[in-house]
């Protein structure tokens, strides 16, 4: 078998460039410190999983944020579509992809994705917003399975799935999951896993913001 990676995409966390989502009631500052601890929970999975090779392929500048054993590609294209396919590219090989908005997800869980690509199986997880979380790909062109597919639509995972199974590939439907866009669902994700970087960050505002509107 080919050597198996984990590919994360992510952008560097910095003010006005991530979440912007979240503003308001967020603050630029305030949301790109919930990314940053979205993206340490993410990579603290990926470092901790089995993989033969951990990849970030990242948009913006690493910096002390960046755990050892990760290999940094840059991302490159102009739609997520080129910047995903070239991504792959780059890194080679097969594997799985996540990005930063699911730091929920855990070692034991991007485990198992792995091993379920050993039955020759693409994998494909939905998003609860329509998109995807995760795809996982072996021995396929990536330009073929990401090129044109419309990107940050309620339909993208629909579109995802019937660009995979036109290519004539099996595809494994692995469970669905929320990631984190809006307000809604990050205070959701902090709920359901209160002992995430990204919980604390949340509770940290909940409590400057109350304490502000009190004063």
């Amino acid at each position: 078998m080919s050597r198996l990676h984990v590919l994360v995409m992510a952008k560097a966390p910095v003010a006005g460039r991530v979440k912007t989502r979240l503003c308001p009631p967020l603050s630029p500052e305030a949301a790109a410190g919930i990314a940053a601890a979205a993206l340490a929970d993410t990579l603290a999975a990926v470092g901790a999983c089995s993989a033969d090779r951990k990849v970030i392929a990242l948009d913006g500048q690493p910096g002390r944020w960046l755990p050892r054993g990760f290999d940094v590609i840059p991302q490159a294209g102009r739609g997520l579509d080129e910047r995903l396919a070239n991504a792959w590219v780059a890194t080679g090989g097969w594997g799985i992809q996540i990005g930063m908005d699911t730091p929920q997800v855990t070692a034991a869980e991007l485990d198992g994705l792995l091993l379920g690509l050993e039955h020759g199986r693409a994998l494909l997880g939905p998003a609860l917003d329509g998109g995807w979380w995760v795809i996982g790909l072996r021995a396929v062109d990536p330009r073929r399975v990401f090129a044109d597919v419309e990107m940050g639509t309620p339909h993208t995972g629909a579109s995802q799935l019937r660009r995979l199974r036109g290519m004539g590939l099996e595809v494994s439907l692995v469970h669905k999951r929320r990631d984190i866009d809006t307000v809604t669902d990050l205070a959701a994700v902090a709920e359901a896993h209160p002992g995430l970087r990204t919980a604390r960050s949340w509770r940290r505002w909940l409590t400057s913001s109350t304490a502000a509107a009190a004063s």
